[in-house]
């Protein structure tokens, strides 16, 4: 049975694929933002995210011990101490304030020329970025006219305008 196995195995072994992610990760950390195929960066994203989620933690922790644990579990998936080391010291920072959604993925247009794969541009998100809103829900075909007609008579009828005598 394959239960519990649901994850883009990207066509290599399973060693490649850490491998691979671990590589793909310590370039994001370290770049802010890589080009890659769509397949491999919706498989990055999970992976770093998880990688963020143990950085914050670390930092939220008091005793040392803690964020020391925290710190070699994440070596153990990102196996770049460098890269490791920037994000629990600096990058860490850019997402205390967000509870996820720490990645963006966009789609880029031309495909690769070799083997015409969808090429993508993943990156993360910055600190200050509200992003796209999800809206209430479906509005009534009266208040979209109501709307409409509202500024169509602001703009029908003339502002007033003030005069002033001149005086000499």
């Amino acid at each position: 049975m394959r239960h519990n196995k649901h994850h883009a195995s990207l066509g290599v072994t399973v060693e490649h694929r850490r491998a691979m992610l671990s590589n793909l990760a310590a370039s994001l950390i370290t770049h802010g933002r890589i080009q890659t195929t769509l397949t491999k960066a919706r498989a990055l994203r999970p992976f770093i995210e998880k990688v963020i989620t143990k950085a914050k933690h670390a930092a939220a922790k008091t005793e040392k011990k803690d964020a020391l644990h925290l710190r070699r579990l994440a070596l153990s998936d990102v196996r770049d101490e460098t890269a490791v080391t920037l994000l629990f010291n600096e990058k860490y920072k850019d997402f205390v304030n967000r509870p996820g959604g720490y990645t963006r993925i966009y789609k880029l247009g031309p495909q690769r020329l070799g083997d015409a794969a969808e090429m993508a541009l993943i990156e993360f998100v910055k600190a200050e970025d509200e992003g796209y809103k999800k809206s209430k829900g479906r509005k009534s075909a009266k208040s979209k006219k109501a709307k409409a007609a509202a500024p169509a008579e602001a703009s029908a009828a003339p502002a007033p305008t003030e005069t002033t005598p001149e005086t000499k």
